[in-house]
């Protein structure tokens, strides 16, 4: 995998995690758009596991 392809990644992991905490504050955890974002940020952080193995 390319560094630019993992730059991208990192970026929308960071990306996601700001947009989700951000929004909690403004709502709450259990807001269905926080969830949302979190479920998001759970399929990116995985995926950026699967680059650092291989």
């Amino acid at each position: 995998m390319s560094a630019r392809v993992r730059n991208e990644l990192l970026f929308q992991i960071e990306d996601c995690r700001r947009q989700m905490v951000e929004l909690a504050t403004e709502t709450s955890y259990a807001d269905e758009k926080v969830v949302h974002l979190s479920t998001r940020l759970d399929n990116l952080l995985n995926q950026y596991q699967l680059i650092k193995q291989n």
